[in-house]
């Protein structure tokens, strides 16, 4: 047998581990509860009982190869668990039907319960349909029926309304003629003294209606000297004694005492009362206290006083009180950032940010005692909100934009923006939260006032185009400062108008000097607060300690008046950055006009005073250029690409941001798309002229060179074509000046328009034209010897090379073709020419020409051969 130490204490209640053994291994011991258990595992259990009948030796892998293994203990240990689970399995058996028998006897015991309870189910149900129908008549043995019974509990509440009338009359006229007489109300202090919420309640009300009395029947204590008397017992009216007095006597005897003073003292002092004991209830944090006194008060007034109080001791408003008159404070770096056009907006200012945190969880945890505490709970809840936001909120962010505002336009407008994002999300959270409603959602009246809270703080700063105004302002400022130098340069640069088409451009300076002159009075101007104007001058690039006016006339460089692809981005970044701002606070109402508006100011200064200024100056330098003895100075080509990215920039930002944001009003958008596309066909104008001046440039500067070629070139002597001879370099001086001219005109025309649109290929292929044309004129005045053929094709050859580097258009292949025409007339015998016009006649065209030229057209080039006056020459001018 196995000891206590020795039984198997595996998961499954079997164990493996050995402390002695025997010769015949002991069954496993388990019972059904090692099967219930939730980590039971087949697999687990059966290698248990496999491990406890294998050899220590051999679990430890030890086993000698020789050693043939023993299954006979495997096998009794097997047929022992085999056995045991059988005998579980018989008592399992066993035990089953036994609760089977168990469960059909308390089925049948059920089922006798239910129709027990059905009978008795049925007999309520016949009782209460036999007392139902003796309500309707007087059958059934139920006496008089049940109308009858229904008619007289009517009348007795009808009798018992009547006595309380009574009795509140009679109370009525006691207290009156207690006031009246006798200038007291204890009967009214004696039931204020009760400590029931009712009696109080029913004190205020009998209060007010003696107020109502003393009105009609003492007037004189109301200040009507005319009142109605009642004299002698005469004509009473609502006296208390009867119409025609008792015995002879007045109606109403004469009141001694002043009522009302006395009915409205009593009040004061019911509501003072109250209002005490309000407001220890609330701090004892007795709601049910809280909840009487305020539900008596409420005939007070309608419950102002207890608002008030309420609101008034409340702690949040004792604390804050003290902190709203304080300084908005800061440090100075988040100020300067706040104000930093080219860095992102801090956020709201701290203050009003913990201002607003604090709210937030003061008015969801005291909408819970206002609910407990009220039962006219929104009115409550509605009166602390509108304190909370006009007084706590209101006053902070007044302060804070004061600051703000003193700072810059910038800065204002920044914290505009996130105090309004931020007291929005402080909106929506509390009619998530649901106050007084929680967990419910909020009630449609609170969700109005927050939202009416919400548009106070903000209305005065949207009034009328006001907002619209400032951000103008902002930009304006900003676009001045940026474009400062670029425009004191180019102001500096005009000079007076010596021509008509100059006297045209005389507007465009105005205006330049103006906006330049508006600017340097505003950055000198002592109004502008410093912050803003160092801001300012560190935008403009200018020095915070001297003038501008005197930086105006000493710091301006010649690179200060060329465009920045970079300065645009940074305006149209601004730009966008108002767009948005304006899209979050204006709740888009007057969104198309806003835009409307930033879109004529984004014109003017990125398009009138920054592009077209450029534009304008590129033109005069290349009008400058026309008569110049020098080679012609096209570097102002190098500014054009700038401009043209800069207008590609300016068009893709209108159209698709600012004229989508007009859609809405169709008048608008159609006024903002005509002015885009005047601004930027002006602007395209302009560039289109500078392109055709520098054409026309460049080919009168061709034609000079052209001019200065010798008749000699073509004509050279003999000893001229020895070693180190001009032959030799191939091609003439001018061939080599008009190439080097015109690939520096292709390298700048390359950075000044883009390779891969069709404005270059325009350009290139409209000044080769006029190029080759010229050549083909040129090759018409000078004589050409045999060798200087040779010359002429080389240089031709030069020219046709420079045009196939250029990107032409296609069109322009067939005049690269008429060049080397040309060039071979002046090489070929004479033989040659007359079997090379042979040949294009048949072909219908001239020796690969096409239908270029005829061959009337060659005459010309044929007659400046040196053998044009040969026999073969001859024959073939006859041909021609």
């Amino acid at each position: 047998m196995w000891t206590n130490s020795e039984r198997p204490q595996s998961p499954n209640s079997v164990s493996t581990n050995y402390t002695t053994r025997s010769l015949f291994p002991q069954a496993p011991t388990f019972t059904p509860d090692t099967f219930s258990k939730r980590d039971f595992n087949v697999k687990d259990f059966v290698e248990s009982l496999s491990d406890s009948a294998v050899p220590p030796n051999r679990r430890s892998g030890q086993t000698s190869q020789t050693q043939a293994f023993d299954p006979r203990p495997l096998i009794r240990t097997l047929e022992q668990g085999l056995t045991r689970l059988s005998g579980l399995s018989e008592d399992l058996e066993a035990r089953e039907t036994e609760l089977s028998a168990a469960v059909r006897r308390a089925e049948n015991q059920h089922t006798a319960n239910v129709d027990s309870l059905g009978k008795k189910l049925d007999h309520a149900i016949d009782d209460f349909r036999k007392l139902d129908r003796s309500l309707d008549d007087e059958s059934d043995g139920y006496g008089p029926g049940g109308n009858t019974a229904v008619k007289i509990g009517a009348r007795l509440e009808e009798l018992d309304r009547q006595r309380l009338r009574a009795q509140d009359a009679k109370f009525l006229i006691q207290c009156w003629l207690e006031v009246s007489e006798r200038g007291e109300l204890f009967l009214l202090d004696d039931m204020r003294r009760q400590a029931s919420g009712e009696r109080k309640i029913r004190a205020a009300q009998i209060a007010r209606q003696l107020l109502r009395i003393s009105q009609r029947l003492d007037p004189s204590s109301w200040g009507e000297p005319n009142g109605t008397k009642i004299p002698n017992g005469i004509n009473g009216v609502n006296g208390v004694n009867g119409v025609n007095g008792v015995n002879g006597h007045d109606a109403s005897p004469e009141i001694k005492h002043n009522t009302r003073e006395i009915v409205e003292k009593f009040r004061e002092s019911l509501e003072k009362d109250l209002l005490k004991q309000f407001d220890e209830f609330y701090r004892r944090a007795d709601f049910g206290g809280m909840r009487e006194c305020a539900d008596v008060l409420e005939d007070f007034s309608g419950g102002a006083s207890v608002i008030a109080a309420f609101v008034n001791q409340h702690q949040f408003f004792i604390d804050r009180r003290q902190l709203i008159t304080e300084e908005v404070g800061g440090d100075a770096e988040t100020w300067e950032l706040l104000a930093d056009p080219d860095a992102e907006a801090p956020g709201i200012e701290p203050s009003l940010q913990s201002l607003v945190d604090e709210v937030k969880v003061v008015v969801q945890d005291e909408s819970q005692i206002i609910r407990k505490a009220f039962s006219y709970y929104d009115v409550v809840l509605g009166r602390f909100l509108q304190r909370v936001f006009q007084q706590s909120i209101q006053q902070r962010l007044e302060m804070v934009l004061d600051k703000a505002n003193r700072i810059s336009n910038l800065a204002f407008l920044r914290s505009l923006q996130s105090s309004r994002t931020y007291i929005s999300a402080l909106i929506d959270d509390l009619k998530a939260h649901g106050l007084t409603e929680h967990p419910e959602p909020l009630s449609s009246q609170t969700a109005l006032i927050l939202d009416q809270q919400l548009d106070d703080l903000f209305v005065p700063y949207f009034v009328g185009s006001s907002y619209i105004e400032r951000e103008k302002r902002n930009l304006e400022e900003l676009y001045s400062s940026l474009s400062f130098k670029f425009t004191v340069y180019h102001s500096q640069r005009r000079k007076a108008p010596t021509t008509f088409l100059a006297s045209l451009a005389k507007s465009g300076s105005e205006i330049l000097s103006s906006a330049r002159e508006a600017y340097v009075e505003r950055l000198d101007s002592a109004d502008l607060a410093p912050q803003q104007k160092a801001m300012l001058m560190r935008v403009a690039g200018l020095k915070n300690s001297d003038s501008a006016r005197k930086q105006m006339e000493t710091e301006v460089k010649d690179q200060d008046g060329i465009l920045d692809i970079a300065t645009a981005r940074r305006m149209l970044k601004w730009l966008a950055e108002a767009v948005g701002r304006g899209l979050e606070l204006s709740g888009g109402n007057e969104t198309p006009k806003d835009v409307s508006a930033l879109l004529d100011l984004v014109l003017a200064h990125m398009g009138t005073l920054y592009v077209e200024v450029s534009l304008d100056a590129a033109n005069d330098a290349a009008a400058s250029q026309d008569n110049t003895r020098n080679e012609p100075d096209i570097s102002y080509l190098e500014n054009l690409n700038a401009a043209i990215t800069i207008l590609h920039l300016m068009a893709t930002c209108i159209n698709t941001v600012l004229i989508p944001l007009g859609a809405s009003n169709a008048l608008v958008r159609r006024d903002m798309e005509r002015n885009t596309s005047n601004a930027m066909g002006q602007m395209e104008d302009k560039v289109n002229s500078i392109m055709q001046r520098t054409i026309d440039v460049a080919i009168s500067w061709v034609s000079k060179l052209l001019s200065g070629q010798k008749k000699t070139d073509y004509r050279p002597k003999d000893d001229s074509i020895g070693v180190g001879g001009t032959l030799l370099e191939l091609n003439t001086p001018t061939c080599l000046l008009v190439t080097t001219f015109l690939q520096r005109v292709y390298n700048h025309a390359i950075i000044a328009l883009s390779p891969q649109g069709s404005n270059l290929t325009a350009f290139l292929t409209e000044l080769a034209t006029n190029v080759r044309s010229q050549l083909l004129e040129h090759y018409k005045r000078f004589p050409v010897s045999p060798t200087g053929g040779i010359m002429v094709t080389k240089d031709i050859s030069k020219y046709n090379d420079l045009f196939r580097s250029w990107s032409l258009d296609d069109s322009f292949g067939p005049s690269l073709e008429v060049l080397t025409e040309i060039g071979n007339i002046f090489v070929i015998s004479p033989e040659a020419l007359r079997e090379r016009l042979r040949g294009g006649a048949r072909g219908g065209g001239l020796g690969g020409m096409g239908d270029v030229w005829e061959k009337g057209d060659l005459r010309p080039y044929v007659l400046r051969r040196e053998d044009a006056s040969s026999v073969g020459v001859q024959s073939v001018l006859g041909a021609l």
